[in-house]
């Protein structure tokens, strides 16, 4: 008897069969210049890092890949940052199918909502919303790039659309072979990729409650738990990053810039640790103190239900709230006078336990398969972990080791952007599909703790 397959794996088959596609148009001689060559390891890797989002290179894309190969990563971007089962159920949507049971369970549990019923109106919604975002952004990058760069017409309307795109779906794949560092004290351009890119990383369904406020036809003003918890914690992420990123680097990479220039350099590089991956700094070159801090917002990531990953703002603050509570000797874990489900508080621990075990293994496999690659300096681990983080939150900043590994190196990044963009979903899809409905209680035993 064949076992019919499950919500979770199928988010993640359709993210897999995705990235074999992406990986054999890439492998393609049409998609990158002439006298350059592709091997399908290094196809796999970029085709792996746009459908994830992560925007972690082998190859640099401004001078390496060809207008077709550049359009192949533009898609994949697309489709990683929407969500494979979102644009499943758009094309069913245009080509008017009725949609089944089991499909509206499965994307509801990935979109995380609690009834299908609205399910039509909440794509049609995401889709409006990101096409409406990314095409604000290009048009916003594209007056501007045509007023200030002496480029074609052509290149001018690619490469806006292109970042617009790449910033929302916080992707951070970039046509400029130095990323956006000839941008870091352009204020204009960076204001229009942070918007973007926080835009992108708060998450579909936050967005939709947070334009209740602005709606005369809507009397209910309050917001989510949801939305204030992803509020709060990303703002105060970004806050105290920007914070500690300017005090950290004022004397080292901020040196020599001014005043504005360094504050809106350290606000950058907080907002794009979150999963976005744009720099405007050399990452390779920062302090460790600098590099640790980035790696914490960089775990943490964007939001649930967005186009970014890491274990989520809400994971992190219910964790937090969790052991704050448990300090407290509380039995409920309760903020903003809400109380938050057993069920969720269980998702949050199994999300973010795993991930931390899975960032160690990786951390170690890499280290064990590349340490003749990297040699046996202070900063091997600190680098190696630093790329580790940076693909499992699918962020995509490098200090410079990922393009030297080896195929082995490859895979476990490779598998790390996988687990990091699926993993997490996956796991809280499964989870939430399984519940424990056994009667049998066994007697309770204390156990020496701590």
């Amino acid at each position: 008897m064949i076992r019919k397959i499950q919500a979770p794996q199928r988010v993640a088959l359709s993210f897999f069969l995705v990235i074999l596609i992406g990986a054999v148009l890439l492998k393609l001689p049409l998609s990158v210049n002439e006298h350059y060559h592709l091997s399908f390891t290094d196809s796999l890797f970029t085709a792996t890092s746009a459908t994830c989002v992560t925007g972690l290179i082998v190859k640099d894309t401004a001078a390496f890949f060809s207008p077709f190969g550049k359009a192949v990563i533009f898609i994949l971007m697309q489709i990683g940052g929407l969500g494979i089962m979102t644009f499943s159920l758009f094309f069913a949507i245009v080509l008017g199918r009725k949609l089944t049971i089991s499909t509206n369970v499965v994307i509801q549990r990935a979109l995380d909502q609690h009834g299908v019923a609205g399910l039509h109106k909440l794509i049609k919604y995401i889709l409006i919303l990101t096409f409406g975002v990314e095409i604000i952004g290009a048009l916003l990058l594209f007056v501007y790039w045509t007023i200030t760069q002496n480029w074609s017409f052509w290149e001018t309307l690619t490469t806006s659309v292109f970042h617009s795109v790449s910033a929302f779906c916080n992707a951070g794949f970039s046509l400029f072979s130095n990323n956006l560092s000839d941008f870091r004290a352009d204020t204009y351009v960076n204001a229009v990729f942070m918007v973007l890119i926080v835009i992108g990383g708060l998450g579909f369904t936050v967005l939709l409650d947070m334009s209740k406020l602005f709606s005369k036809r809507n009397s209910d003003k309050s917001l989510s738990l949801q939305t204030k918890l992803v509020l709060l914690t990303s703002f105060s992420l970004i806050f105290f990053g920007m914070i500690f990123i300017f005090f950290s680097e004022r004397t080292h990479a901020l040196l020599g810039m001014s005043l504005k220039e360094g504050v809106l350099a350290s606000l950058f590089q907080s907002i794009t640790a979150r999963t976005a991956g744009f720099n405007t700094i050399d990452v390779g070159h920062l302090k460790p103190s600098t590099t640790c801090i980035m790696i914490f917002l960089m775990f943490i990531g964007a939001s649930p239900g967005s186009t970014g990953g890491g274990i989520k703002t809400c994971t992190a603050a219910i964790l937090i709230v969790t052991l704050v509570n448990m300090i407290k000797n509380k039995d409920r874990v309760s903020v903003f006078k809400k109380t938050i489900p057993h069920r969720i508080v269980r998702r949050a621990i199994v999300v973010g336990a795993l991930s931390f075990l899975w960032i160690f293994l990786a951390t170690f496999l890499l280290i064990f398969t590349e340490q003749d690659r990297l040699g046996i300096t202070h900063r091997v681990f600190m680098d190696t972990l630093f790329e580790v983080v940076s693909a499992f939150g699918t962020v995509g900043l490098s200090t410079g080791i990922t393009s030297g590994l080896s195929f082995l190196g490859k895979m476990i990044i490779m598998i790390t952007m996988f687990v990091g963009r699926v993993g997490p979903l996956t796991i809280a899809l499964s989870v939430a599909f399984k519940e424990d409905t056994s009667k049998v209680r066994y007697p309770e035993e204390r156990v020496m703790v701590g």
